[in-house]
């Protein structure tokens, strides 16, 4: 049975986590209903949301009966910011468990892209309990590359946004974020700049935390043998922001993992490839 599409407006909710001293109010989209729930973790580029992330792989998801969480982190959309000069996978991963306790969710499988891929795995690797099933795609734990320079000129063009953010800084990063730029239009664009101006608390913070701690986002490779949950590994093989041999790592490190790699791709592969990657997805969470 089809069911209405979601919408950003009617599925808005907030509740209020506590982290590091501070009252946080957090913003996540409620779609659908299920005996099961699909957690969805966005990047970390300006302006991104749970939902601008996802907005193409949510109403496959709902009409297969799964309830699906699009958290915007702390210092994205719609939440409070936050200045933060340790690890930002595990300050997202405190902040999913505390949403996690206040919708009496117990158990969630994980889809995390770039960003959220690091902070799924911080959140299995604290509470490996929560976890069914796990997505990583574009991202999942730090470290350096053997083959691509570091940071990569992906990254270099995310953090120059942050720092001027621009249209002309924005059709930069956007240029080299996805292998097929004929979807990006001007609307899309200027659309996506509103976005980001709209919250300069944000772009400020991330900055501001960036100077305090260039590592936001740990190597979990030692850690990664840890992990039970069964793991799908998702890449584009153009990949310009995050090298593609960070997954062959992921791959290597969590046992009975599997890697998905999408020629004519680049970091945004449920995006680029939704039709696709919504179908992987469907046949891995119901093994």
């Amino acid at each position: 049975m089809m069911t209405q599409p979601q919408t950003e407006a009617a599925t808005s909710r907030f509740v209020e986590i506590e982290e590091a001293g501070q009252t946080l109010r957090i913003h996540y989209n409620d779609c659908g209903s299920g005996d099961e729930t699909v957690v969805m973790l966005h990047g970390s580029g300006p302006g991104a949301t749970g939902w601008a992330n996802f907005s193409r792989n949510i109403d496959p998801l709902v009409e297969a009966g799964y309830r699906v969480i699009l958290l915007d982190c702390p210092g994205w959309g719609k939440s409070d910011t936050i200045i933060n000069d340790g690890s930002r996978s595990d300050l997202n991963a405190r902040v999913l468990k505390q949403v996690a306790d206040k919708l009496d969710l117990s158990r969630v499988h994980l889809l995390g892209n770039s960003m959220g891929g690091h902070s799924a795995v911080a959140f299995t690797l604290s509470w490996p309990e929560r976890v069914g099933k796990l997505v990583l795609m574009g991202g999942g734990t730090g470290g350096m590359s053997l083959f691509t320079p570091m940071p990569t000129e992906g990254i270099k063009r995310l953090q120059k946004l942050y720092r001027e953010p621009t249209i002309e800084n924005l059709k930069l990063m956007m240029d080299i974020f996805v292998y097929d730029t004929s979807d990006l239009t001007d609307a899309l664009f200027q659309a996506r700049l509103d976005n980001i101006l709209a919250r300069r608390d944000h772009l400020e913070s991330f900055v501001k935390s960036s100077e305090l701690n260039p590592k936001q986002f740990p190597d979990f490779s030692p850690r990664l043998g840890e992990i039970k949950a069964q793991t799908l590994i998702v890449w584009g093989r153009n990949d310009r922001f995050v090298p593609m041999d960070t997954g062959l790592r992921l791959l290597s490190g969590i046992a009975g993992s599997e890697l998905h790699v999408y020629r004519d791709c680049g970091h945004w592969a449920q995006w680029e490839h939704a039709d696709n990657f919504n179908q992987l997805v469907l046949d891995f969470l119901r093994r």
